[in-house]
């Protein structure tokens, strides 16, 4: 079993790893333990490089079972200890986006009880669709307006992995609209924005929600029926 630092700590930046695994059809490796992001819930994967003695090898996507691609023909063998290098500044402003979404779902689900219908992110981008019957300019204002307003408050992040049976004691744990966590999953990871939002959520997040920085709303369309579609880009953190 790999140990998954990025679970529990999201600004793990560089660690050392065994490689326990090589992939050569896919050109990857598997490590001890990582924390390199494999993606999924819509934030991509992370990148950036394992150093061993005077090589480097860059890891240009983590993939869900943990592999690690590397670019190139040559891989480290197994039992190498690898000095491993997120690439900070790519997972930072990725953190940064992920909460800031969070930050909009708990708005618009305390305000206005909508559910979310899907989503995806990048860099600093992302959009997430909403069940609003009716949308308009003087909303998608308002909900900018509040959603800075919140992010500015300070808000702490808090991590946590509990039973499945705990978890889905909490009220309104799962925002999709369809619950998306197979029965097979015994523990379930819960991302909180104390005193605003609390979720099930895999992804990596900023500690702060003041590290998120301004947050707009730049467009809005309908995706049709009461599914509506809001596109958002993240500013400059203080």
């Amino acid at each position: 079993m790999t140990e998954l630092i990025y679970q529990t700590d999201s600004y793990v930046k560089e660690f050392s790893a065994i490689v326990t695994k090589i992939d050569i059809e896919q050109n990857g490796v598997y490590l001890d333990k990582t924390a390199f992001y494999p993606g999924g819930g819509g934030q991509p994967y992370d990148m950036g490089e394992l150093v061993a003695d005077d090589k480097r090898y860059q890891i240009v996507k983590a993939t869900r079972g943990n592999i690690h691609i590397v670019e190139g023909d040559e891989l480290p063998s197994v039992g190498t200890q690898v000095q491993c290098i997120v690439d900070w500044d790519r997972r930072h402003k990725l953190m940064r986006t992920h909460t800031a979404m969070h930050i909009l779902c708990g708005v618009v689900w305390r305000d206005y009880g909508a559910s979310v219908t899907g989503g995806n992110m990048g860099v600093l981008s992302g959009r997430m669709d909403f069940e609003f019957e009716k949308l308009s300019q003087e909303t998608i204002k308002e909900i900018e307006a509040t959603i800075n307003a919140e992010m500015q408050k300070g808000y702490d992040i808090k991590v946590q992995i509990l039973p499945r049976e705990e978890a889905f004691q909490i009220p309104d744990l799962i925002r999709t609209k369809i619950n998306l966590l197979p029965e097979g999953i015994s523990e379930i990871r819960t991302v909180e924005i104390v005193g605003l939002d609390l979720q099930a959520d895999g992804g990596t997040h900023v500690q702060n929600t003041q590290e998120v920085g301004a947050i707009r709303l730049v467009k809005y369309k309908s995706k049709g029926g009461i599914n509506k579609r809001l596109y958002v880009e993240i500013g400059d953190a203080d």
